[in-house]
């Protein structure tokens, strides 16, 4: 009996340990404003980049296309929508680059790439998903623009 009641007890206080566990940083004003659910993450739409049908060789045309996309992207980021970009290495896949686009919606994510001329030209096709992530994404933007030397 005496062990029986010996487990409770601990069962109870292990539970009342973890009841109270608590995040003591936690900025209740801070995760209201990024829209963070209780576990600090929220959803966004990931945009896989491929290599797009067009096999054209007018530099032109690839030159135009490609300040399009960068100028989209920039955009994009001045109004918040893309907090995540970047090219990806060789793959067997086609894969060229990477959106995290803070929108919720695949309606939402396509309008923002009805801006982009890789992607309306088929240099680029565009791969949505729904992605689960931290809803600190967009402020980490903050300091992206304190650390770059060089303008790509």
């Amino acid at each position: 009996m005496k062990r029986i009641l010996l487990l409770l007890i601990g069962i109870v206080f292990s539970f009342g340990i973890s009841a109270q566990e608590t995040n003591l940083n936690f900025n209740e004003k801070l995760a209201l404003e990024l829209g963070a659910d209780d576990y600090g993450m929220k959803s966004y739409v990931l945009v896989l980049l491929k290599t797009g049908k067009n096999r054209s060789k007018d530099q032109n045309l690839i030159n135009e296309s490609f300040a399009g996309h960068f100028s989209n992207m920039n955009e994009l980021s001045k109004q918040g929508k893309l907090v995540v970009a970047g090219p990806m290495g060789k793959n067997l896949k086609n894969y060229r680059g990477i959106f995290i686009f803070n929108v919720t919606t695949f309606e939402e994510a396509t309008e923002c790439l009805k801006g982009d001329l890789a992607i309306q030209n088929d240099f680029l096709q565009a791969e949505l998903y729904q992605w689960y992530g931290s809803a600190a994404l967009p402020v980490y933007l903050e300091a992206e623009d304190k650390i770059w030397k060089k303008k790509y």
